[in-house]
């Protein structure tokens, strides 16, 4: 992780020469993506999810400054945006979004930020349902407390956390639950994080170390923000205006059952109800996903995954052709214990849990078989569960 800083500070002084006599002032911060075992499209439902923070990550290195201007290069395209943390302005469709709408959380917050020059680098791969969004976020968090004497006082994570949801939903404009920068901020390595999304209750679930988790990125990309995501979650509240509109006791999906669904079939429509099926068995699926890991019983994570997967897909319909390939190839890989598409779809990644054994073999069976039957060139990431954002250095 050193190397790694002293990499980012030099790009950093290459990028701003004019600062290069305060190299010595630079801090490095970073922030991980997250892959969701399971309990997906139920963090925005008040439910239970399962996600787990890896090794693919967001760095900023910054130099704070005196004056109240924050300016970024991306390390990808060396392109430069910035803008005036007293005239934060309106969205501009850019990625410099995610920094503005983070500043804007923390100063309406209380929290003191200030001005920095930085330069932006990850390793995730962008729009692939690995929320590059959220470590983006959760990174510029760290980095505008960094610059303004905040991070020292080390703040709440969780609270953290949920600034950066308020400016993902109420400046970049994607209506986004808070698991993604739950994940980001809070997580632990060589631990799943179960979440009660209401509540905000949260304990940390070991992984097995005979289990590998494997990510396949489809290639299929997608912008959040121009999908249908925020049209599910208004089909979500439909739902529960309906199911209240009977006399039912809910306030969100967390409070439907199985039969109050039934019972409400014919009111709710076809489409509504399949969307509320999916989040309410979806729970039920990440609660004993969780015994499953915890008892190692692997072939009820196999089904379990399977069941999600196949909700996903019919009901929530938010898998992809890509996605579905993907699945059908790790599951017919000795070894592999569960598949399933994670994220919130439309394109991105499976998650794969894999005997420790078996991960070349799905390597290769991805690689050979994948790109002929859909079209599109794979990526295979072994990753690990790691810490939540921080200061590297």
């Amino acid at each position: 992780m050193a190397s790694d800083a002293q990499h980012m500070a030099a790009r950093l002084a290459a990028a701003f020469p004019q600062l290069e006599s305060k190299i010595r002032h630079a801090v490095v911060v970073r922030a991980p993506g997250r892959v969701n075992l399971i309990g997906e499209h139920t963090d925005y439902n008040d439910g239970f999810v399962l996600p787990a923070a890896i090794d693919l990550e967001t760095r900023i290195a910054l130099i704070p400054t005196a004056d109240r201007r924050v300016e970024m290069e991306s390390a990808a395209t060396s392109e430069r945006a910035t803008f005036e943390l007293d005239d934060i302005g309106s969205p501009r469709g850019e990625w410099i979004d995610y920094v503005a709408g983070v500043a804007r959380a923390l100063v309406e917050a209380g929290h003191r930020v200030g001005g920095f020059r930085g330069v932006l680098d990850s390793t995730l791969p962008i729009s692939a349902g690995l929320s590059s969004s959220a470590a983006l976020e959760l990174a510029a968090a760290w980095a505008l407390l960094a610059s303004g004497g905040d991070a020292n006082e080390k703040p709440d994570r969780l609270a953290l956390a949920r600034l950066c949801q308020q400016a993902e939903n109420e400046y970049v404009g994607v209506n986004s639950g808070l698991m993604d920068h739950f994940a980001a901020s809070c997580g632990r390595a060589g631990h799943a994080l179960l979440l009660d999304c209401r509540s905000l209750e949260y304990r940390a679930v070991p992984i097995p170390d005979e289990i590998a988790i494997i990510v396949v990125d489809t290639g299929v990309r997608r912008r959040l923000a121009a999908s249908e995501y925020n049209e599910r979650r208004a089909e979500c509240e439909r739902g529960v205006a309906l199911l209240a509109a009977r006399g039912e006791q809910v306030e969100s999906l967390r409070d439907a059952t199985a039969e109050m669904l039934e019972r409400a079939r014919p009111d709710l429509g076809d489409e509504t109800y399949r969307r509320c099926r999916h989040v309410i068995e979806e729970n039920v699926r990440t609660i004993a996903a969780v015994t499953a890991l915890e008892l190692g019983d692997r072939v009820a994570l196999g089904e379990l995954f399977a069941a999600s997967h196949a909700s996903l897909r019919n009901l929530y319909e938010v898998s992809s052709p890509a996605l579905d390939v993907a699945v059908e190839i790790a599951t017919a890989t000795p070894g592999v214990i569960a598949s399933r598409m994670t994220g919130a779809g439309f394109g991105g990644c499976t998650v794969n849990l894999v005997e420790q054994g078996a991960v070349p073999a799905l390597k290769r069976a991805i690689t050979r078989e994948y790109a002929p039957r859909t079209g599109f060139t794979p990526h295979v990431y072994r990753v690990t569960a790691a810490e939540g954002a921080g200061i590297v250095a």
